[in-house]
């Protein structure tokens, strides 16, 4: 059924729930996991004044995004191989992670993405909408999303 599953993550308590859904049914298929991380994108300058401020450098910035992706993935990656999945791990810079998530799922050659949902309810739904939502619009493939 599934060769490839894409398991998107931010980090976050409910994106491990969708990283151990992915791990146990990419184990229960034979499938293997490519981790993902998305990590957003250089921030815009300030304008202040005539003067530009800048927080650090692009080269630094993507030094400390990729950090940030390692520390994420290599858990995963970890939890993958104990379980006996194999497991690669990747990462991008994006404004829209959604976005990033769907190119990666087709560059990687997934057949499905498994993330997880913030749970937003009502009118926060409606209006602020979410990464997995996005995901879910756009997205050709089969998305799992765990809860």
């Amino acid at each position: 059924m599934y060769t490839n599953l894409l398991v998107a993550t931010d980090g976050s308590k409910l994106s491990e729930r969708a990283v151990m859904h992915a791990i146990g049914l990419a184990g229960k298929l034979g499938a293997r996991v490519t981790a993902f991380y998305a990590a957003p994108d250089y921030p815009e300058p300030v304008y202040s004044e005539g003067i530009i401020y800048e927080m650090m450098s692009k080269k630094d910035y993507a030094a400390l995004a990729a950090a940030d992706a390692e520390a994420i993935l290599s858990k995963i990656a970890k939890k993958a191989e104990a379980a006996g999945v194999k497991c690669e791990t990747r990462h991008a810079l994006s404004r829209a992670p959604w976005e990033a998530i769907l190119s990666a799922a087709k560059k990687y050659k997934c057949d499905a993405i498994v993330m997880g949902s913030h749970g937003r309810g009502g009118l926060a739904a409606l209006f602020l909408g979410s990464e997995t939502q996005k995901v879910l619009a756009h997205s050709k493939l089969p998305v799992i999303v765990a809860r």
